[in-house]
C-alpha cells in the first residue's frame, strides 16, 4: 500500500493561487493589448478610407466645377452673378448626386447616405487685389489711392496701408534676384499671410471680405464686386452711387462700362479707367464634405483663359463644425 501524502504547507498553496492569479492577469493583459491593436488598426484604416474617399470626391467637385466655368466662357465674355456658376451648391446628400447615374452601385451604400456635399464659386476679381499694389518693381500710386480709401471707409489706420505697400515692394524683390532683399519678408499667398507685412490680425480680419491676393494684375469686374470695393476701386463717388451701381446690375448686369457711367452720369475718365471691367480670369472654388461632426473643406484657386480653366492652387483643412454651420454663402 502507498502511504497517504502527507498535506502541503499553506505557504505552497498560497504560492500556487498567486502564480494562476499572475497567469491570468498576463492573459488578460496580452488580450486587451492585442484587442486594442486590432481596434487602432480598423480605425486607421476607418480614417485612410474615410481620407482618400474624400479627396476623390473633392476632386470631382473641382472637376464639376471648372466645367462650369468652361461652358461659361463659351456663352460670352461677361461674367454676372445671375450665371450658373455663382450658385452655391447647398448642402446635399452625396447619394442625390450618385443617384444620377444609373450604373453606380454606390448610391445605394448606407456611407453615401451619411456624407453630405456643398460648395460654391467666388469671382476673385470681384475684391481688390493686394498684388496690384506693387508694378514693376514699384508702388502703384493709383491701386493705393484705392486701398487708402477702403482704409478710410473701415476706420483702419493708414501707418498699416503704407506698411503693406513698402513690405509688399521689398517681398517681390525676392523673385529678382536682388542681393538686398535677403531680409524682405516672403510674398503672401492667401489673405491671411498678409499679417506677414505688417498688418494686425484686426486689420487682416477686416479686410478679408474685401480683398484678395492674385499672382497677376487683374482688373476688377463691375457685375461681381461689393458696394465697397467699387467705391475704393473708382474714384470721384460716393458710397450711394456705388450701392445705386450694385442695385443696378441686379436688374440688369452692366455690358460696357459706359452704361455704369452714363447711369451716374460721370466722366469719361471712369469708362477708361484700367481697374475695372465686367469679365473675370480667377475664380476661387469651395467645395466641404460633412461626415458626422467632421467637416472638410478644399479652396481651388482656378484661372481661366478662354475655354481653358486650370488649377493654380490647393489647399485643404478641418473646418470646425460650430464656425461651419454659422457660416453664411458667399455673395
Amino acid at each position: 500500500m502507498t502511504a497517504p501524502r502527507p498535506p502541503q504547507p499553506a505557504r505552497q498553496r498560497g504560492a500556487a493561487l498567486l502564480a494562476a492569479m499572475l497567469t491570468v492577469t498576463l492573459v488578460a493583459t496580452f488580450a486587451s493589448a492585442a484587442l486594442w491593436q486590432q481596434w487602432r488598426s480598423v480605425e486607421v484604416e476607418t480614417a485612410e478610407r474615410a481620407r482618400t474617399q474624400s479627396s476623390w470626391v473633392l476632386t470631382g467637385a473641382l472637376d464639376w466645377a471648372r466645367l462650369i466655368l468652361r461652358e461659361d466662357a463659351r456663352a460670352g465674355t461677361i461674367d454676372h452673378l445671375g450665371e450658373p456658376w455663382a450658385v452655391p451648391l447647398q448642402e446635399a446628400r452625396l447619394s442625390t448626386f450618385l443617384a444620377a447615374d444609373t450604373n453606380n452601385n454606390a448610391a445605394t451604400d448606407s456611407d453615401a447616405e451619411n456624407v453630405f456635399l456643398s460648395g460654391n464659386i467666388i469671382d476673385q476679381q470681384s475684391f481688390l487685389n493686394v498684388a496690384n499694389l506693387v508694378e514693376a518693381g514699384k508702388i502703384s500710386e493709383g491701386d493705393l489711392r484705392a486701398f487708402a480709401r477702403l482704409f478710410e471707409l473701415l476706420s483702419l489706420p493708414p501707418a498699416e496701408l503704407d506698411k503693406l505697400a513698402e513690405n509688399l515692394r521689398r517681398a517681390e524683390e525676392i523673385a529678382t534676384d536682388n542681393p538686398g532683399a535677403s531680409q524682405a519678408p516672403l510674398p503672401p499667398q492667401r489673405v491671411e499671410q498678409l499679417a506677414w507685412l505688417g498688418l494686425s490680425e484686426a486689420t487682416v480680419a477686416a479686410l478679408r471680405p474685401y480683398v484678395t491676393v492674385l499672382p497677376e494684375r487683374r482688373p476688377i469686374n463691375i457685375n461681381t464686386a461689393g458696394a465697397e470695393v467699387i467705391y475704393a476701386a473708382v474714384g470721384g463717388i460716393s458710397m450711394s452711387q456705388a450701392q445705386r451701381l450694385v442695385a443696378e446690375r441686379e436688374r440688369d448686369p452692366f455690358r460696357d462700362l459706359g452704361a455704369a457711367r452714363r447711369l451716374l452720369a460721370l466722366t469719361d475718365s471712369f469708362q477708361a479707367n484700367s481697374q475695372m471691367g465686367m469679365g473675370s480670369t480667377f475664380f476661387e472654388v469651395r467645395g466641404r464634405i460633412r461626415l458626422g461632426d467632421s467637416v472638410l473643406e478644399e479652396r481651388s484657386l482656378v484661372r481661366r483663359n478662354g475655354a481653358e480653366v486650370k488649377t493654380v492652387s490647393r489647399e485643404r483643412g478641418v473646418v470646425d463644425p460650430a464656425a461651419f454651420a454659422r457660416a453664411t454663402p458667399a455673395r
